[in-house]
């Protein structure tokens, strides 16, 4: 799971060219939008399209579930395990 959580942080980081932030400066438990990392709506679509090219997952571009998913590390972690695990 901590390979997979250090991939996810790496794959923010470069479909969201995100330079100056290294994976370790990424906390997995922060929100992804508004608060912690600050990322918009053109950044979900994109990290969107980065994680169903390299997990294969895809999501409702706008439901409820799809904003849990996203609510963090933690919760894209989640979500593309049980994913793999199906």
């Amino acid at each position: 799971m901590l390979q997979l959580e250090q991939e996810i942080k790496e794959l923010i980081i470069s479909s969201l060219a995100l330079e100056d932030i290294a994976p370790q400066d990424i906390d997995s438990t922060e929100p992804l939008f508004v608060d912690g990392l600050g990322l918009d709506s053109i950044d979900a679509l994109e990290l969107g399209l980065a994680l169903q090219k390299k997990y294969g997952v895809s999501m409702s571009a706008d439901s409820e579930q799809t904003r849990q998913h996203f609510s963090s590390v933690n919760a894209l972690v989640s979500f593309v395990a049980n994913h793999r695990a199906q």
